[in-house]
């Protein structure tokens, strides 16, 4: 599935329709005919095509790529894509970013001071409850039942059944997404009827014990850890990384430490023969496809195939401007938006080598916001190879994102320990921790031999900049929004930072879909 972008485009007339959520959409043929999913899947290769669109939602945002034919109306297509959607919500929200656009409410992620009727924060929840529909409808027909009506046997069957175990990996990491940007959200499954409707809202707890139960149930059915041809895909340790994942955050989500449980299936992660990438810098440039035996599970991309106004390209081009010239990141030139703040480029020693920031004519100060020269800018993703020659585009990148990595599940370890887990030990931690900081600095100099808490919490930012982590840290921590004792520049909309309120700490669901679905109650603190 390496580099797919739309080879599915009758996807859309299957889905549920969320009519608080979602668009109507018909569909017919080229010939006025309308079109079922009974017709769609007497293709054998539709199995294969729809899924392939499943993981494409993740990556691009329509039918054409870059724009054109959008997948949910409403906004500009690149502002609608998934993971930059993921990455305004996780990155722009904290210390790690600022940005100096004036697009509609952009900025309000910076000052965490948005409201119900935010776009972008539409945006976002719309693409999740788009890419869940879509998983629903997928693992809907393909069931036991399904495909022997259709008279799927043999290898073909087999194929498929691993395919639904993907699936429901998809859906899982979706309403994962829901639970810890919007706490309770709309809940619609497999089991519900096709049609419009008006879903029953699910509380946190409950989607939490939904998510347990589905990755639980289909791990023993996905493809063992770092199988051949599962470039891309999901395969059993992206199933136990998320499942470490959310009982990491399950103090936040349900009120219950569940750290013990996080090391089981982090250990079972870095039983599995995954190792650490030798030179750091590889893992976030044009081919880091190359990085199988550290990532996880990734977001790819390829400069003509996936092309998109989001993802990677986003994350680089936005990333990109004042002295800085594109060419040299593999670009033909940069948007002038995203910087960082002091807070983080202060967590660095001088001498870390994953201290990846362009100081040129940048001050480290950010007195004025919509000045792309006030904040360090970063280097760290690139669309250069790494013999420094440019992806296949310099319009549209090639960099996969790394969504989950070896190393994140290593500070996973050292924090679970550090919480009271049980089935791991400190020492072996302090061996994790050592291993990446000496892949950073290339021998022992900055080896630590004592950890905390506070000490964990930086070194997961020194090491997973940009990558999507910080807000939910933040939050497990209790330094995002509240009486928390840590602002940041632009926080609370001043310069010096200031407390914000502690609804924050979740995003409010739309308004719009508040007031279309009478089942839902807008989280707490929010006023539509």
């Amino acid at each position: 599935m390496k580099k797919t972008t739309y080879l599915f485009t009758l996807l859309a007339g299957f889905l549920i329709m969320f009519s608080s959520c979602l668009k109507d959409l018909d569909l017919v043929s080229t010939d006025g005919r309308e079109i079922t999913a009974a017709d769609v899947f007497n293709d054998p290769a539709a199995y294969q095509q729809f899924l392939a669109k499943l993981y494409a939602g993740l990556a691009v945002s329509g039918q054409e790529g870059p724009a054109g034919n959008a997948d949910i109306s409403g906004i500009d297509e690149g502002f609608g894509q998934y993971l930059r959607g993921f990455w305004y919500h996780q990155v722009l929200s904290t210390d790690e970013a600022v940005i100096g656009w004036d697009d509609q409410t952009i900025k309000d992620f910076v000052y965490q001071s948005w409201t119900t009727t935010d776009v972008f924060i539409a945006a976002f929840y719309y693409r999740i409850f788009y890419q869940i529909a879509a998983a629903n409808e997928y693992i809907r027909e393909t069931t036991p039942a399904k495909l022997d009506e259709r008279g799927v046997s043999g290898a073909l069957r087999t194929e498929v059944e691993g395919y639904r175990a993907e699936a429901r990996f998809l859906r899982a990491l979706s309403y994962w997404h829901a639970l810890d940007v919007f706490g309770n959200v709309p809940f619609v499954t497999e089991q519900d009827a096709v049609g419009a409707f008006l879903p029953p809202q699910i509380m946190k707890a409950d989607l939490f014990s939904y998510i347990e139960g589905e990755l639980l149930e289909l791990i023993p059915l996905m493809a063992p850890p770092r199988s051949a041809n599962y470039y891309g895909r999901a395969d059993r340790a992206s199933a136990w990384m998320l499942l470490a994942k959310l009982y990491l955050n399950a103090e936040v989500y349900i009120g219950q430490p569940r750290y013990t449980e996080s090391l089981t299936y982090i250990k079972e992660i870095i039983n599995a023969g995954y190792t650490l990438e030798p030179e750091f810098k590889h893992l976030f440039n044009a081919d880091n496809y190359l990085s199988t035996n550290e990532i996880i599970f990734r977001v790819p991309y390829h400069g003509i195939q996936t092309r998109t106004y989001g993802g990677t390209t986003f994350i680089i081009k936005a990333g990109t401007g004042g002295g800085m010239t594109g060419l040299d990141y593999g670009i033909d030139g940069g948007w002038g938006g995203t910087r960082t703040t002091s807070a983080i480029v202060n967590l660095y020693n001088a001498n870390d080598p994953r201290r990846l920031f362009f100081t040129e004519g940048q001050t480290l100060d950010i007195e004025n916001l919509g000045d792309f020269t006030n904040g360090y800018a970063t280097i760290k993703f690139n669309n250069l190879k790494r013999d420094g020659t440019p992806g296949t585009s310099l319009e549209f990148v090639d960099t996969d994102f790394p969504m989950f990595r070896l190393a994140d599940v290593y500070l996973m370890y050292a924090e679970a320990v550090l919480r009271g887990g049980t089935g791991g030990d400190l020492g072996t931690a302090i061996g994790y921790i050592n291993q990446l900081r000496q892949r950073a600095w290339g021998n022992s100099n900055g080896n630590v031999s004592e950890i905390n808490l506070n000490f964990i919490l930086d070194e997961r930012a020194r090491e997973l900049f940009w990558e999507g982590h910080r807000r939910t840290d933040l939050i497990r921590f209790g330094k995002f929004a509240g009486n928390t004792g840590y602002v940041w520049a632009w926080k609370g909309n001043s310069k010096d930072g200031l407390e914000v309120n502690a609804r924050y700490n979740l995003f409010p669901l739309p308004a719009a879909d508040i007031t279309a679905n009478p089942n839902l109650t807008q989280n707490d603190g929010y006023v539509n």
